[in-house]
C-alpha cells in the first residue's frame, strides 16, 4: 500500500473526530506497542498465517508487514473519510487475489474471509488499547465504552460483520474464549512471529528495525496473557515483566513530553509509513468540514460506486 501523508485530512474529521479515544489510543506512543503486539498475534490463525505465509514478504520484509498493517488502522482511526474508503478498498483488492489452501486442514483460504478480518480487527484494536492501559494513562470507563462503539464502526471497512464486533470489555473476553479452540501455531506461524519480535538484520529489515523491534517486544509481550505466551512459545518468567512494566512506562511518559507526538519520533524506526501519517496528523490544518460521517456516507461518496461532487463547506 502507497500512500501520500499530505491528503490525510482533506475533506473531514473521518469517522471519530478529535474528541474521540480512538485518536487518544492511536496516535499515543503505547500505539507501535500494541501494534506489534497485534501483528503478531495474528499468527494464531492458521488461515491468515497461511495467507501470510505464502506471500513470503513476511520472511524478507518484516518491517514493510508490521507498517502497512498498522497504516491501515491508522488511516481508518485518524484520517479522512475519503482517505480511509479509498485505503480500504485498495486493501480489499490486494485481499481478493491471496487466496490458497491452508497447508494443516486443507481448507481453502482466503485472506478477505471475514472471519480472518474479525480476528484481525479485534486483535489490532484490543492490543492498542491494552498496550495503552499498561503502559500510558489509560481511559475513563465512558471513554472505553466509546471506544468499542468506535471499534465498531472501523469494522465497517473491513468484510466482517460489524454487528460480531464486540463493545465492551466482557464480551472481547467471551471472543477469545470462543476462538480459541481454533487458534494454533506452525512452523510458518512461528517463523513469522519471530521475525516480527526477533528478527534478524539479515533479514531485509536493517539493524535499526532489528533492535527496535526487539526492544518493543520485551513490552508487547508483557500484555500478553500466559495462555497466549505459552502457545507462541515466547512465555518468559514473571519476574522480567516485573522489570519491563515500569521502565516502559518511564519510557511512555518521556517520549509524550515532546509535544505528545513521542510515537511520530519512535515510529520511524519500526514503521515509516506509520511516522509519516502520524506527522502529517500533527501538522494538519482543520479540514474542509468541521463533521464526522458514518462509513457508509462516506462509501456513497468516495467508493468506487460512488464519486459523488462533495457539497462545499458552507
Amino acid at each position: 500500500m502507497t500512500f501520500d501523508p499530505t491528503t490525510l485530512r482533506r475533506d473531514d474529521y473521518g469517522f471519530f473526530g478529535p474528541d474521540s479515544p480512538s485518536w487518544k489510543v492511536w496516535t499515543a506512543p503505547t500505539a507501535v506497542i500494541g501494534f506489534q503486539r497485534a501483528v503478531t498475534l495474528e499468527h494464531f490463525d492458521p488461515f491468515l498465517t497461511a495467507a501470510v505465509a505464502d506471500t513470503g514478504k513476511i520472511y524478507s520484509e518484516p518491517r514493510h508487514r508490521l507498517d502497512a498493517t498498522f497504516a491501515y488502522f491508522l488511516i481508518v482511526a485518524i484520517g479522512d473519510s475519503r482517505t480511509a474508503i479509498q485505503a480500504s478498498e485498495h486493501l480489499m483488492t490486494v485481499h481478493a487475489e491471496n487466496t490458497g489452501i491452508e497447508p494443516i486442514s486443507g481448507q481453502r483460504y482466503s485472506a478477505n474471509s471475514p472471519e480472518t478480518q474479525l480476528w484481525i480487527h479485534i486483535t489490532g484494536w484490543h492490543s492498542v488499547l491494552e498496550a495503552y492501559e499498561m503502559f500510558g494513562p489509560g481511559l475513563t470507563p465512558e471513554e472505553e465504552a466509546r471506544y468499542w462503539q468506535e471499534c465498531r464502526i472501523a469494522a465497517e471497512l473491513q468484510t466482517c460483520k460489524p454487528e460480531k464486533v464486540p463493545v465492551t470489555r466482557e464480551g472481547v473476553r467471551e471472543y477469545y474464549a470462543n476462538v480459541r479452540a481454533r487458534l494454533c501455531t506452525s512452523e510458518r506461524a512461528q517463523d513469522g512471529m519471530r521475525q516480527l519480535l526477533f528478527t534478524s538484520p539479515r533479514h531485509g529489515a536493517g539493524w535499526t528495525y532489528a533492535l527496535g523491534a526487539r526492544l518493543l517486544s520485551f513490552a508487547s509481550i508483557a500484555t500478553l496473557p500466559r495462555w497466549m505466551r505459552k502457545l507462541g512459545q515466547f512465555d518468559r518468567p514473571g519476574s522480567v515483566d516485573l522489570l519491563v512494566r515500569p521502565a516502559a512506562r518511564v519510557l511512555v511518559w518521556l517520549f509524550s513530553l515532546f509535544d505528545k507526538a513521542g510515537l511520530i519520533m519512535a515510529a520511524p524506526i519500526i514503521a515509516p509509513m506509520a511516522g509519516q501519517i502520524l506527522e502529517q496528523h500533527r501538522k494538519a490544518e482543520p479540514p474542509t468540514r468541521l463533521e464526522t460521517v458514518t462509513p457508509a456516507a462516506a462509501r456513497e461518496l468516495y467508493g468506487r460506486r460512488g464519486h459523488r461532487t462533495v457539497p462545499a463547506a458552507s
